[in-house]
């Protein structure tokens, strides 16, 4: 049976036009060819690779053992590792971010409007984005991993997995709910402010840069609600029961997230946003359903 049903026009001497039908199949590979499409773009922007490294570098090897000067006497632990995973989400998010922010570049150039009158739903397009930013969001993170020894965290196989499937998790999210806002947005430059405004806050808050132990109770609570929090705080448990160091020093540094005195064990974090995601990317289909 043909997937394609024609269309005969009334016009003598003209051949019939074939209009493929919607399908699975088709909306699979629409997924693929949109995810293929973000990698091939993202590989041949090697400047863009090069300008999401440099700020985690900054933050681990300038801010990092500047910082190191003040503990030198009294600390066992480096402060690069404790600010490494911190870094690592760092460059996850603004590639994930980026990555999103692709639709609003399709947009103002006009190939959303080609894709947007494919035969393929529309659902397919934005699933395609979620999982062309996953990976390439993932991949800066593999880069970064490449320079983990020289922030003092071990080339542990086990602990790289960890950190990559984590990182992955928080790709995921990250870019769904990029797609949530470039849906609506118009303009690249406008994009790009709204996500900066929104996701900066969120960085410095989640205990990027500081342990999430004896903090003062606004800060404590500002923590607990938000949901990067329980992105980066499984790569630094990850990273510190790693690390020969007394107990009591890995609580300091790494105390982990606690609701009323209860510790949130690593998986439920990871489940927050993983549902986080999903939930994201649900709302950005549901709103890209109404794009004209």
């Amino acid at each position: 049976m043909s997937s394609a049903s024609p269309v005969i026009n009334p016009a003598l001497g003209i051949a019939p036009i074939t209009v493929p039908t919607k399908s699975m199949g088709g909306s699979l590979r629409a997924v693929k060819i949109v995810m293929q499409r973000e990698l091939i773009r993202f590989r041949e922007d090697r400047i863009r690779i090069v300008t999401t490294l440099l700020q985690p570098l900054l933050y681990i090897f300038v801010t990092g053992t500047g910082l190191s000067v003040l503990t030198r006497n009294n600390s066992i632990v480096n402060l690069r590792t404790f600010i490494y995973p911190g870094a690592l989400a760092m460059s996850v998010m603004f590639t994930a971010m980026f990555s999103a922010g692709s639709i609003v570049w399709d947009r103002e150039f006009g190939f959303m409007r080609e894709m947007l009158v494919a035969p393929v739903s529309r659902t397919a397009i934005v699933i395609g984005k979620g999982l062309g930013g996953t990976v390439v969001a993932t991949f800066q993170a593999v880069i970064v991993l490449c320079v983990a020894g020289l922030a003092g965290v071990p080339y542990s196989p086990t602990l790289l997995i960890e950190i990559l499937f984590e990182a992955a998790l928080l790709a995921f999210a990250l870019t769904a709910f990029g797609i949530v806002a470039a849906v609506r947005v118009t303009t690249f430059q406008g994009f790009m402010g709204m996500t900066q405004m929104l996701i900066m806050p969120l960085f410095f808050t989640s205990g990027a840069m500081f342990p999430l132990s004896k903090l003062p109770t606004w800060l404590a609570i500002i923590t607990r609600i938000n949901p990067l929090t329980y992105a980066i705080d499984p790569i630094r448990r990850a990273v510190f029961a790693h690390l020969l160091i007394p107990a009591s020093v890995r609580e300091i540094y790494a105390p982990g997230v606690t609701w009323d005195g209860w510790r949130v064990p690593t998986i439920v974090e990871l489940v927050i946003i993983a549902a986080m995601g999903v939930v994201l990317l649900g709302i950005g289909i549901l709103q890209f359903q109404k794009v004209e």
